[in-house]
C-alpha cells in the first residue's frame, strides 16, 4: 500500500448526463483522507458528442492542470471510465496515470444504451466498433495499477457484470442501484483502497497504438 506522502493528485470523470457536482461525496472522502482531488465537467451536448471527442477534453484538462512531470491517478465513473480507457490507450495517458479506477463502467456495453440514438450511446452498445476496438488491446492496462468497482445491483448496467474486467484488480461491493455507486460508505472505501494500491513498474514493454479516431457503430443505429 501506498503511504499518504506519494500520494497523486486524482481526477474524477463523470458518466453521461451528469457532471463533476456528482463527486461532491467522494471528492469530500478523498481530501479527508489526504488525497488532492480534481473534477471536470465534459462537453455533454446531450450525448452528441463521441467519447474520443470527450477523452480529448479530459486530456486537454490534464495537460493545462498537472505539470508534464507530474503523475496522476485517474478515477471514472460509468461512461467515464470509458473515456478514461480511451485517453490511457489512445491519446498517450498510459504514460503518466499509474493508478487507474473504474466505477460501473460498461466494459463490454450495456443495453440501456438502445434507449438513445445519440453517437455517445451508439459506442456504449454491446459489440460496437468502439468497446470492441477498446477490449482488444485491454492487455496495455495491465501498465497501470487498475482496479474495476462494480455492483450486481446495478439497473444501468445491464447485465451488470459487462462492468468486469479480464485484467487488472475487480472488486465486487453490494450497492443497491448504480446511482449509488458515488455515495455509498462501500464503494467510497472501495476507490480509497484502490488508490492506495503500489504503484507498478512503468513502461513495460507494451505497444501503445497510434492515436486514431475510432469509428461510430453505424450498423447499431
Amino acid at each position: 500500500m501506498s503511504s499518504a506522502n506519494d500520494r497523486n493528485p486524482v481526477l474524477l470523470v463523470h458518466g453521461i448526463f451528469r457532471q463533476a457536482g456528482v463527486f461532491n461525496r467522494m471528492s469530500a472522502y478523498l481530501s479527508k483522507l489526504g488525497w488532492s482531488v480534481y473534477a471536470l465537467n465534459m462537453t455533454l451536448s446531450d450525448a452528441n458528442l463521441g467519447l474520443d471527442h470527450l477523452a480529448e477534453e479530459v486530456a486537454a484538462y490534464i495537460d493545462k492542470t498537472f505539470g508534464p512531470k507530474q503523475p496522476i491517478d485517474l478515477v471514472g465513473l460509468s461512461m467515464g471510465g470509458l473515456v478514461s480507457r480511451y485517453y490511457l490507450q489512445r491519446l498517450g495517458g498510459i504514460e503518466r496515470v499509474q493508478r487507474f479506477v473504474t466505477i460501473s463502467t460498461p466494459h463490454n456495453g450495456t443495453s440501456m444504451a438502445y434507449l438513445l440514438p445519440q453517437p455517445t450511446c451508439i459506442q456504449m452498445r454491446p459489440g460496437s466498433a468502439f468497446i470492441d476496438a477498446l477490449n482488444e488491446d485491454a492487455a496495455m492496462l495491465e501498465r497501470v495499477t487498475f482496479t474495476s468497482i462494480w455492483t450486481p445491483w446495478d439497473f444501468i448496467i445491464l447485465p451488470a457484470h459487462s462492468s468486469r474486467m479480464p485484467v487488472g484488480k475487480e472488486v465486487k461491493v453490494q450497492v443497491f442501484a448504480h446511482a449509488g455507486m458515488v455515495i455509498s460508505v462501500k464503494s467510497l472505501q472501495a476507490v480509497a483502497e484502490a488508490l492506495k494500491e503500489p504503484v507498478k513498474p512503468h513502461h513495460q514493454l507494451v505497444r501503445i497504438p497510434e492515436p486514431q479516431k475510432l469509428p461510430l457503430d453505424g450498423n447499431n443505429i
